[in-house]
């Protein structure tokens, strides 16, 4: 028999993207307690008789779901196909297809710090928490590199840490503990600018009041940028190793 309370016809299947369709195929088998994703696509073939490019977009929604984790094997079943709804799928039918996206979105390998400490928040949905730690790493290392005070923060630190020479003349003014010397001046200062404005933008203003990311993409995209940074930190690192190495 058809899928009973399966509503979409064959062209809005084949139209919505395949995320979007795999979580409504998701949401389907969640509310009508289906077990077994084969069985679930045979009465799918059967609702939409002679289409076979609908079965096969079906087919690959249910692939989609199993490759990202969002179903998986049911322990307590023998059959071909059983399944049961894991906890990252049941935060998915919870928070939506934005939640989906943007946890794709960081479906990356990112520098340990940002993995151990960052990952975690966003994955339990606590966006700001984890755009905060992140940049809060940064600023961490950005301190470490400089050797500057703990009392030197934000945007400051970040001028401190990368500022050009302020008097050229001066052979004893070398500018900023990170400024290269050996650098295009313009990209170096670009590079200090990068750094103040991920700071102004995305750290300073949750240090000092509640920053509501509704949109969990957003958030994700503060983190890969802290990722982006922390990755042009360890690059500063190794050229002053090489520098200071006999």
């Amino acid at each position: 028999m058809p899928l009973t309370n399966w509503t979409l016809e064959a062209d809005e299947v084949l139209a919505l993207p395949i995320d979007d369709l795999a979580l409504r195929v998701l949401k389907d088998a969640h509310d009508t307690s289906e077990w077994n994703w084969r069985n679930w696509l045979l009465k799918a073939k059967n609702g939409y008789q002679g289409r076979k490019d609908v079965a096969q977009a079906l087919s690959e929604a249910w692939t989609w779901l199993i490759n990202r984790g969002l179903i998986v094997w049911n322990p307590d079943q023998d059959a071909v196909g059983a399944f049961v709804i894991s906890r990252q799928g049941h935060q998915a039918l919870d928070r939506g297809l934005l939640w989906v996206q943007a946890v794709q979105r960081l479906d990356i390998q990112m520098v340990p710090v940002l993995e151990a400490k960052a990952r975690p928040q966003f994955l339990r949905g606590d966006f700001e928490a984890a755009a905060f730690m992140a940049m809060k790493e940064v600023e961490v290392r950005v301190r470490e590199l400089a050797g500057l005070s703990n009392s030197v923060i934000g945007k400051t630190l970040m001028t401190d840490a990368f500022r050009p020479p302020k008097n050229a003349n001066d052979p004893n003014d070398r500018g900023g503990p990170l400024w290269d010397p050996a650098a295009d001046p313009g990209e170096a200062v670009a590079l200090m600018e990068l750094f103040k404005g991920a700071f102004g933008t995305f750290k300073n203003p949750a240090s000092h009041r509640r920053v509501d990311f509704a949109d969990p993409t957003e958030a994700a995209e503060v983190v890969l940028l802290a990722d982006l940074l922390m990755r042009l930190l360890d690059k500063i690192a190794v050229a002053q190793n090489a520098a200071t190495s006999p």
